[in-house]
C-alpha cells in the first residue's frame, strides 16, 4: 500500500482511493430505487370497447315466484299450494325449456322454505333460477 512511511522524509503522495464508503451509498441508491420503482409505474393502457349501457331485456318466459313470511306461495301473483309445484314447474318446463324463475321472497322468510321451492324448481328441470330484491338502501 501506499500510505508512505514514517521513518523516511519523502511525501509520496496518496494513490488509494476508498471506495467503501461509495459502494455502500451505491447499494443504499439501489435499493431505494428497487423499491420505489415499481410504485412509480401506472397500470397497463388499454383501450376498452364502448358498449350500450342500456340493460338487456330478456323476452323469456319467467316466474315470478312469491313467497311470504307465514309460508305463503304465490304464483305469479296467485296463491299456490307446495304439492302443486311439481306439476307447474314441470308443465311451465315442457311448453318452455328456458324458463326462468325469479323468486320474490320476503327478508324475514326462513331459507328452509326458498330452498324447498328451488329444490323442486331444479329437479322439475328449471336451470335459471334468480332472486329479486330491492334495490333500495
Amino acid at each position: 500500500m501506499a500510505f508512505g512511511n514514517l521513518s523516511s522524509n519523502r511525501q509520496t503522495p496518496l494513490a488509494d482511493i476508498n471506495v467503501v464508503p461509495l459502494v455502500d451509498v451505491m447499494l443504499v441508491l439501489l435499493v431505494i430505487f428497487i423499491i420505489t420503482a415499481p410504485l412509480l409505474t401506472n397500470a397497463v393502457k388499454i383501450e376498452l370497447p364502448k358498449a350500450s349501457s342500456t340493460p338487456n331485456i330478456t323476452q323469456s318466459e319467467h316466474i315470478e315466484f312469491g313467497i311470504r313470511e307465514d309460508a305463503s306461495l304465490f304464483w305469479n301473483g296467485e296463491p299456490v299450494a307446495l304439492d302443486q309445484l311439481t306439476l307447474r314447474f314441470a308443465a311451465s318446463v315442457t311448453q318452455n325449456p328456458n324458463t326462468e324463475l325469479h323468486i320474490l321472497a320476503d327478508k324475514h322468510v326462513h331459507y328452509e322454505n326458498v330452498a324447498k321451492v328451488m329444490s323442486i324448481a331444479a329437479k322439475a328441470g328449471v336451470v335459471r333460477i334468480g332472486f329479486i330484491t330491492d334495490p333500495s338502501p
